[in-house]
This record gives structure tokens, sequence and C-alpha cells, in this order.
């Protein structure tokens, strides 16, 4: 009597909700991640960039029929399928770079300029932390304001390490006081002592998958002891006595107080305040804050907000004239340096996290620590030295402004790498809250 002979075709990710799916293949983690990480491929037309796995590479029955099902896509579609994601996944980035170049030929009118500046310091920012308030738990909020250790590991990483470095190649350049601006060179040791960025941060680390929460922590912690920490920093690294610091005249120490009052102002107008309000809002009404933020993708405002906060940055230093006049050698420099700068400053708080720290927690240090703020930069040349020329005031807050541009660049591209490097936790996560999903189901 003859034996019937069944061969075993291993399913693919292309067939999957077609075929049976076995106990043993749902217990297999690591396959369903690869899987769905195809099949996230396959949808966006990109399935042809990675290889292919070892079972589709295999002369098998089952290879053959995934070829079938799956044919390879013509390498122009997958192209255009590649600039497509792109776009959809970058619009961000593309949208900060076409406002760049409309502020770079259309400026607001110099009457205007104050107006403009108080409602975007304000209200975009305030709109930014309504968002995040209604959509951040409170509990996870308060967890990670107990984190006191993570407060100084950061904190000195933004204040001490960034400034250090900064520190330390204003000096070599200073060797040669005919290669640099002088007024650049103190520009560059603001830029390494004023503290992180708060609103690009918030939105950076949601778009990348990171702790949000624990952003918002050591964002608002960083601004709070910005006023009294940075311009200590900068008296000291400016007392030097070195060529560059004889454009500056005596230090305003009394006047900081002008510092104290704006900033503090505006953490408690355009952050605590929002913050508060859209907690209150997400507790209130739960349900109706999800459906709002989530469901009808309002929080989308936040980076609208990010977007015309940048433009206004750009759009005032355009209006100064403040490019023109910088020598294109000192131009490119700068450039250069601020890619430097925040390449270095990245990888080595992502290192130090990573010793120690998991992976949501790392991508939040990561945006935290290299970032740098205009909102108190800019004010903190103008208070603490009284008598610069507008020219010298201009060219000092141009290496802020030019950090500011490729820190929102470099951390819009980053969010591709923190995602794809996050995916496998978040699948793992999903995975087990399936099962527990399961288990409860089966025992009711």
């Amino acid at each position: 009597m003859g034996h019937l002979v069944v061969s075993k075709v291993a399913p693919t990710p292309g067939l999957r909700s077609a075929l049976p799916t076995t106990k043993g293949i749902e217990n297999n983690e690591e396959s369903l991640s690869k899987a769905n990480e195809l099949e996230h491929q396959i949808a966006s037309g990109t399935e042809g960039f990675p290889s292919p796995p070892a079972s589709l590479r295999a002369n098998t029955p089952g290879a053959e029929l995934a070829a079938a099902a799956n044919p390879r896509k013509p390498l122009w579609r997958r192209f255009l399928s590649g600039i497509q994601w792109f776009i959809l996944d970058q619009w961000f980035l593309i949208g900060i770079c076409c406002l760049v170049l409309i502020s770079s030929q259309v400026q607001v009118p110099a009457s205007r300029q104050q107006k403009k500046e108080v409602v975007c310091t304000y209200l975009c920012v305030a709109v930014i932390f309504i968002v995040t308030g209604c959509t951040l738990p409170t509990k996870v909020l308060l967890e990670n304001y107990g984190r006191w250790k993570l407060h100084l590991f950061v904190q000195s990483q933004t204040f001490l390490m960034t400034s250090a470095v900064v520190y330390a190649i204003v000096s070599l350049c200073a060797t040669n006081p005919n290669f640099m601006d002088p007024a650049l060179l103190i520009g560059m040791i603001f830029t390494g002592c004023v503290p992180t960025t708060i609103s690009s941060n918030v939105v950076m680390t949601r778009q990348a998958h990171g702790n949000t929460a624990l952003t918002v922590v050591q964002s608002t912690l960083g601004n709070f002891l910005g006023p009294f920490i940075s311009p200590l920093l900068i008296i000291m690294y400016t007392s030097s006595g070195a060529w560059y610091t004889d454009i500056l005249p005596r230090t305003r120490t009394g006047e900081f107080s002008e510092i104290y009052r704006r900033v503090f102002m505006q953490l408690g107008l355009s952050i605590f305040l929002p913050m508060g309000v859209g907690q209150a809002i997400q507790n209130l009404f739960p349900k109706a804050t999800r459906k709002v933020f989530v469901d009808w993708k309002l929080n989308k405002l936040s980076p609208l907000s990010l977007m015309i906060i940048i433009w206004q940055t750009f759009d005032s230093a355009f209006a100064t004239g403040a490019f023109t006049s910088v020598k294109g050698d000192n131009m490119v420099f700068l450039v250069f340096m601020s890619i430097a700068f925040y390449v270095t400053w990245t990888l080595i708080c992502v290192m130090l996290s990573t010793l120690w720290l998991g992976k949501q927690d790392t991508i939040a240090v990561a945006y935290c620590v290299p970032a740098k703020t205009l909102a108190m930069g800019v004010p903190l040349s103008s208070v603490m030295y009284a008598g610069l020329s507008t020219l010298t005031k201009s060219k000092i807050q141009i290496p802020m402004i030019i950090f500011q541009g490729f820190q929102v660049a470099g951390g819009s591209l980053l969010t591709i790498a923190f995602r794809r490097w996050i995916r496998s936790d978040e699948e793992r996560v999903l995975s087990k809250k399936a099962k527990a999903e399961e288990k409860a189901a089966t025992r009711d």
C-alpha cells in the first residue's frame, strides 16, 4: 500500500494571512519580527533593497510560492517607492528646508519682527506643550521627575561636556588670530554653554518612539538651570585673557535679573501652564482626548508649530543681515564644526547611555544632550555685554543659529535610525501583550 507523502510548505510573509498559523510559529518571536518587517517593506514597495531571507533564497517549494506571490518590482518602481517613503516620513525636514529658503528671500518687516517673535515664542510653544500634556500619562511624567541620577547624567553632559568640547576647539582656533572672526569664536562658546532646547526635543523624541516624558523633564529642568549655570560658564571661558575676548565689554552681572524674568516667564506661560492644562484635559476626558489627538491626528500640530518657531529664527537672522557680514571661509568652518559638534555629542551620550539605560531612555538622552536653545542664547548675548554693536551681536548669534539648523536636520534624520533600532523591542512588547490577552480570553 503506497504512502501519501505531504511536503511541508513554509509559510511566507506575503502569504501568512492566507495559510493556517501553527503553534510553533506563534511562539517564535524572532520569525514574527522578521515577517512583520518584510511585510512592511512589501507594502511600501521597498522590499527589493535588503537581501531576502535565507528561507527565500533556498530552492524550496515555499520559496517558489513566495516568488510567484510577490514578484520582484522593477528597479525604477522600487526607487520611486523609496522616494515616496522618504517624503512621507521626512515631511517635517523637507518643510523646514523650504521655509528656510523662503525666509532667505522674503522677511517680515522690521516693524513687525517683535510681534512675530512674541507670537511664535509663546503661542507655538504653548501649542506643543498642550498636545504633550494631553497625550503624556501623568504617572509616567511624575516617575521620570524622580530619576535624580538620570538628571545629573543628562545635565552634566548638557552643560559641562558640550562646553568643554567647544572651548577646546575655540582654543585651537585662537592660535591663529587671522583665522576666525573673534565674535564668531565668542558665539561658539555661547553655543556650548546654553541649555538644551525644549520644543524640538519633545517633537523629535515622540517621532523616534523614545521616552517623551523623560525628554520633557530633562528639557524643562535644563532650561530652569540655564539662567544660573550658562552665564557662569560663559564668564569662566571668556575670562582667560585670550585675544578674541578683547571685543567684549565688562560683564553686566547686575542685570542678569532681566534674563531670569524673561526665561521664567516663558517657562511658566508657554510650558508649565499649557502642560498643566493638557494634563487636566487628559484626566478629565480620557476617551475624548484620545479620539481627538490620536484618532483624528491632532497631535500633528506639534511638528507644525515647531516649523513656525524655526522659521521665525531664520527670518530674524536674514532680516538683520547677519549672514552677509561673515567671511565665506568662516561660514564654511562654522557649518563643518556644527556638524562635527552634533555628531560628537550624540555619539558620546549614546555610548554612555547604552551602558545603563534602555533604548527609549537612550533616545531621549540623545535628543536632550546635543541640542542647544536659541531662546536663551540670543537674549543672553544681549544682556551680558552692554555696548556691543548690532553687527557684533549678530555675529555672536550666528554660530547658535547655524547649529540649530543642523541639529534639527540631524535629529529628524535620526528618527529613522532610532525607530529601526527600537522596533524589535516594540514587537516583543506587542507579542507579550497579545499572548497575555490570548491567555485571558482562554481562561474566560
